[in-house]
């Protein structure tokens, strides 16, 4: 299973299936505005915050979840978007 994660503020923004499913996903975040849910951050500085979303991978077949990959995909903040690492085209 794959999970959409803003690090800065601790929230899950999404579970995927698959990696492809994720990427999709982390591609709309990035076309969408930085003010806007779920981009809008839920701090009251949201002018001078951002999100900095990782792509975590879980191996779930077993408890507890281990994780196996924690990514740094995408940053979305006043400032603009930056892709921190190049995904596949879709």
């Amino acid at each position: 299973m794959f999970v959409i994660e803003d690090e800065w503020h601790a929230e899950w923004i999404g579970r995927y299936a698959t990696r492809g499913e994720a990427h999709d996903a982390l591609r709309k975040l990035a076309s969408l505005p930085w003010d806007e849910l779920p981009n809008a951050c839920p701090c009251k500085s949201s002018q001078t915050c951002g999100r900095r979303y990782h792509l975590i991978e879980f191996d779930t077949s077993a408890g507890p979840w281990q994780r196996l990959e924690d990514e740094p995909v995408l940053d979305v903040s006043a400032a603009g978007t930056d892709w921190l690492t190049a995904l596949p085209l879709a």
